[in-house]
């Protein structure tokens, strides 16, 4: 096994060869086999024995991802291979397929030029497959396939060779569906999916053999001879013919791009509103290492000795200890203390990282996931966009008071490694953590409790609902609590497209700037008046200033804004999260002493007459859902859509092959819980299953009543939500 001092400096040699540096996302659906696939080329590389590839699980070195045989979070391992008489740099990330951590698999996106995407042979493209390749093409990050575990096919399946090429053929027309609908249109005959192309291989991940068409011709083997071995159960005679290592690292580096190739088509994507033309613009399109240093953090891992790692990848310029870079959000510098490259588990100190490469970067403090870092100010890339919304909440406290600000810093620093986890400070003690499902809670629990060794009591689950608005409200006044200030507004849903365009970061939240703002709303459809006029954008919703010449309303504009943001955060109905409105300002009396139109007068008068206005358009709840895929036989589908149909779920499509069922319902997350104990039960244990986040749906009307008094006396609050009266009073 290779030393891993020389490993680390032939790593570093290499890094300088950009053509010969690969940026690699293993991504896939939840046990389609990515870690075991990835444990062959951590074999090749020597830091693992091969005869130990596929069963170690080497990239799964946390304590809770081998106890539950799940990737849990990315692991960054930059590996040197001589393939072909040259040296090659692959920077590998091994990414998790539950639908709970797919905020992991997003921000990897970012840090790489190309993806290996695994699929089960058996299972075929799955929902999460959808989304991970999707999300990959929205980054620019081109694909390569590999069809695994298809000994399925033969062993379970009993399929001959020409089912099995049509199998293949039925995952690649699939495959290809998805790069046709999602790739850059100038890259999509490129990036296509083609066995006769050469960027598919399949074969076993466990079993450590593969075939492509050049691994055929190159080893000399027929499909024939490849199925006929695996009929036999012959995988020793197929890993010494054609081993597994040497067809992956084939597709890789001959298909997928050097980050100096990859560049100039991603960093226009990625870095949208920066000028392609500046110093900036062009050093990272040439991907210059003589460049000024700028690069985006794709992760934030927390070292006991280090404090806060930033795991980087670097799009210009060269960085090493003692550069001061500058930290976007924050508007300051920090200086590098040392910098690192990962080798899964291990951050090995390295004396520099160079533009196209993934490293790691000590010093840099408070930096967030998605933070723009360079030598000096820029405009900052693109957000990094999560497609699944927190949608269950735990209560969590210490259980002695000593540990409160033990408590409060794992907590931050949580947040910081996983920005889909959303946190609200309590001053009672009693803080609220929010995450994408029931396994994402637990893992957090388990970081609090056992890495950050807080004991903490937490509540049971509850759902996070939001609030509606069912349509649009007279002119309805609100006045402040002296009586001496009036304002008058209306409410009305906003429009779909517009709500989109701010969901997907092409209409950025916040107060509007700049003329393109308001050109880009006005393409969507709004009035050009109502577009130049708005306030301020806040939960996928707009304030609009539709009033004309009133005295002191510039002075109590900040006030107003907070008003209508207080609002939305907290709505009328149960105090829950409201999005998708439209509120105009039409008409407001201030008073002429700016001492009886501060804060306290401002701020409620504001939040009291969009109460009302919402209350009088009519406010219900929209509940979060889940797309649950349910594989069994056939004789419990029956079974199954009972169980679901109980669970208020909406059957979307049945699929049958053979004695194969896939059932594919919409289910509402409060109706999830101690689901797969039932569906165990009635299917006698014959059930596999997924889920993924579908959005937020509105609730039933019979149910909100309900539901509403529930969440109210949960918050402490009156049991009767309020009239439009009462806030009109």
């Amino acid at each position: 096994m290779a030393r891993k001092e020389f490993v680390v400096e032939e790593v570093q040699k290499m890094m300088e060869s950009i053509d010969q540096v690969r940026n690699v996302a293993i991504v896939a659906h939840v046990d389609h086999g990515k870690t075991t696939l990835t444990d062959s080329l951590i074999a090749r590389a020597g830091l693992i024995s091969k005869e130990l590839a596929g069963d170690q699980r080497w990239t799964d070195f946390d304590i809770q991802e081998q106890e539950r045989g799940i990737t849990i979070k990315s692991a960054d391992v930059s590996l040197g291979f001589n393939f072909e008489g040259k040296d090659h740099l692959i920077n590998l990330i091994d990414t998790p397929g539950h639908v709970d951590f797919g905020f992991h698999v997003v921000r990897a996106m970012r840090a790489v030029d190309g993806i290996c995407l695994v699929v089960d042979a058996v299972e075929g493209v799955m929902p999460q497959t959808e989304t991970n390749l999707r999300q990959a093409l929205k980054e620019r990050a081109k694909p390569v396939l590999f069809i695994n575990k298809i000994d399925r096919l033969i062993n379970e399946l009993k399929l001959d060779s020409n089912g099995m090429q049509q199998r293949f053929l039925k995952i690649i027309t699939q495959v290809n569906k998805i790069i046709s609908a999602n790739a850059p249109p100038d890259k999509v005959n490129d990036w296509l999916i083609d066995v006769n192309t050469g960027n598919v291989a399949f074969g076993t991940a466990y079993n450590k053999w593969a075939l492509s068409i050049k691994s055929m011709k190159k080893f000399d083997i027929s499909f024939k001879e490849m199925y006929d071995r695996c009929v036999a159960g012959d995988h020793k005679y197929l890993v010494e013919k054609s081993p597994l290592d040497d067809v992956l690292l084939e597709i890789i580096i001959t298909h997928l791009p050097p980050p100096n190739v990859a560049q100039p088509y991603r960093i226009p994507v990625l870095w949208k509103n920066g000028d392609m033309n500046s110093e900036a613009g062009k050093s990272m399109t040439a991907c210059d290492p003589r460049g000024k240093p700028i690069g985006v953090c794709f992760g934030v891992v927390y070292d006991e000795h280090a404090g806060e790692v930033a795991v980087i990848r670097f799009f210009s310029g060269t960085v090493e200890k003692g550069v001061q870079l500058y930290i976007h959000s924050k508007k300051m510098y920090a200086k590098v203390q040392s910098v690192g490259i990962y080798m899964g588990p291990d951050r090995v100190a390295a004396e520099r990282i160079s533009a196209g490469n993934i490293g790691a970067v000590v010093g840099l403090k408070d930096v967030y996931v998605g933070e723009t870092i360079s030598l000096e100010p820029i405009e900052p890339f693109e957000q990094i966009k999560h497609y699944s919304e927190p949608v269950i909440t735990k209560s969590i406290e210490v259980k002695e008071q000593k540990d409160l600000p033990k408590l409060i810093e794992a907590l931050r620093s949580i947040s910081k490694e996983d920005p889909t986890i959303k946190i609200q400070l309590a001053e009672t003690g009693e803080h609220l953590i929010s995450g994408n499902g029931e396994l994402h809670l637990e893992i957090v629990e388990y970081k609090i409790r056992n890495e950050k060794k807080v004991p903490i009591i937490t509540s049971p689950p509850i759902v996070v609902y939001r609030e509606a608005l069912l349509g649009g409200s007279p002119v309805v006044e609100g006045k402040s609590p002296n009586k001496h200030n009036k304002i008058k507004v209306t409410v009305e849903p906003l429009e779909p497209e517009i709500i989109q365009a701010i969901i997907d970061g092409v209409v950025k939240e916040g107060r509007p700037k700049g003329r393109e703002v308001w050109e880009k709303l006005v393409e969507l459809g709004m009035d050009r008046e109502d577009a130049k006029s708005i306030y301020d954008i806040h939960n996928s919703s707009v304030f609009i200033d539709s009033t004309k010449g009133i005295q002191y309303l510039n002075e109590v504009e900040e006030l107003l804004i907070q008003g209508f943001e207080e609002a939305l955060d907290q709505g009328p109905l149960a105090k829950e999260k409201m999005s998708g409105i439209k509120v105009r300002l039409v008409d407001a009396t201030l008073h002429e002493d700016n001492i009886h139109r501060g804060p306290a007068q401002m701020i409620p008068t504001a939040k009291r007459a969009m109460y009302a206005a919402m209350l009088t358009a009519g406010v219900s709840l929209l509940e979060p859902k889940q797309k649950v895929l349910i594989n069994t036989l056939q004789e419990y589908a029956g079974n199954v859509i009972t169980l679901t149909n109980g669970r208020r779920g909406q059957l979307v499509d049945m699929q049958q092959e053979g004695e194969n069922a896939t059932v594919i319902t919409l289910l509402p997350v409060a109706e999830m819980f101690g689901f797969a104990n039932d569906l165990r039960g009635v299917t006698q244990g014959r059930a596999i299953w997924y889920q993924e986040y579908a959005g937020y749906h509105m609730m039933p009307k019979d149910l909100v009543a309900k539901i509403v008094r529930q969440i109210r006396e949960r918050k402490g609050e009156k049991p009767d939500p309020p009239t439009a009266q009462f806030f009109m009073e």
